[in-house]
C-alpha cells in the first residue's frame, strides 16, 4: 500500500543565531500508509510533537521534504497549507479547543464552515452522522460547556472527521481522559479506522494505548530510536 505521508531527511532547528540555535530533530526519515493506524511515543522533549505539527503542516522544517497524500508541502505557501490541512489532516488535540458559546454540533460543523459558506442539508446530515457515531446524538444540541471531559473530547473527534480527511493527527487525545472514556475514545478511533480506512497517527504517554497500534514509532533525542509492528493481538484493540 501506498504511503500517505512521508518525511525524507527532516531537521529541525530553532534559533536564530549560531549560540541560540537548539537542533531537536535529526535526519527524520519516515513513511505512514494509508489507512495505518499508528502510536508515536518518546519522552518530553523528545521531539514526537514536532514531529507531528510537520506532518501536520503547522511548523516547517529547517531541511527536508514532505509529501502528503502525493503532494509535496514544505514548498507550500501559507495559503496552499492551509487548504491542505482543511482537506486532508484532522487534528485532534489533548485539549479539546471547542467553542464554549457554540453547541457540540456547531462546534462540529466549523472545519466545515471555514471553506464554504453554506451548509448544505447533505453536510447537516454528516455532521448529526458523526454525532451519532461518536455516541452524542441526544446532547448534539448542547452547549459545548456543559458537556463532560468525555463528550467534549468525542465531539472534538467528530469536528476532525467533518471534513472527511484521509488523515488523522492526535496529539495526547486521552491525556485529560479516566480509564473508561480513554477506552471509549480508543475504540472510536479504532472504528473510524476501519470504516472509512482513516490513516490515524497518535502522540501518546500512555505505553497501553500505544501498544493498541498497529505500529509503534518511539523518538528519543530527536532521532527514531524504534519503529516495529505491534505484537497487538485481536481483541486487545481498546
Amino acid at each position: 500500500m501506498d504511503n500517505i505521508i512521508e518525511l525524507k531527511n527532516i531537521n529541525k532547528i530553532y534559533g536564530d543565531s549560531i549560540e541560540s540555535q537548539t537542533q531537536v530533530l535529526f535526519d527524520i526519515n519516515i513513511g505512514f500508509e494509508e489507512g495505518s493506524f499508528n502510536s508515536i511515543i518518546g519522552e518530553s522533549g523528545s521531539g514526537k510533537s514536532t514531529v507531528l505539527n510537520i506532518m501536520g503542516t503547522l511548523d516547517k522544517p529547517t531541511s527536508g521534504e514532505i509529501y502528503i497524500a502525493g503532494k509535496r508541502t514544505d514548498t507550500m505557501n501559507n495559503v496552499e497549507l492551509a487548504r491542505l490541512r482543511n482537506e486532508t489532516i484532522g487534528f485532534i488535540f489533548q485539549f479539546h479547543h471547542l467553542l464554549p458559546e457554540f453547541t457540540a454540533k456547531e462546534n462540529v460543523l466549523i472545519p466545515y464552515k471555514i471553506m464554504h459558506n453554506h451548509v448544505t442539508k447533505e453536510v447537516e446530515e454528516w455532521a448529526d452522522e458523526l454525532m451519532d457515531y461518536v455516541g452524542l446524538s441526544k446532547v448534539k444540541n448542547n452547549l459545548a460547556s456543559k458537556m463532560s471531559g468525555g463528550q467534549q473530547q468525542r465531539t472534538a473527534i467528530a469536528r476532525a472527521l467533518m471534513n472527511k480527511p484521509k488523515i488523522i493527527l492526535a496529539d495526547e487525545p486521552t491525556g485529560n481522559l479516566d480509564t473508561e472514556s480513554t477506552r471509549t475514545v480508543c475504540s472510536i478511533l479504532r472504528g473510524i479506522n476501519e470504516k472509512l480506512n482513516t490513516t490515524f497517527i497518535i502522540i501518546t504517554h500512555d505505553r497501553k494505548m500505544a501498544e493498541r497500534a498497529d505500529r509503534i514509532i518511539e523518538i528519543a533525542d530527536g532521532k527514531i530510536a524504534m519503529d516495529r509492528i505491534s505484537e497487538n493481538l485481536e481483541g486487545t484493540k481498546c
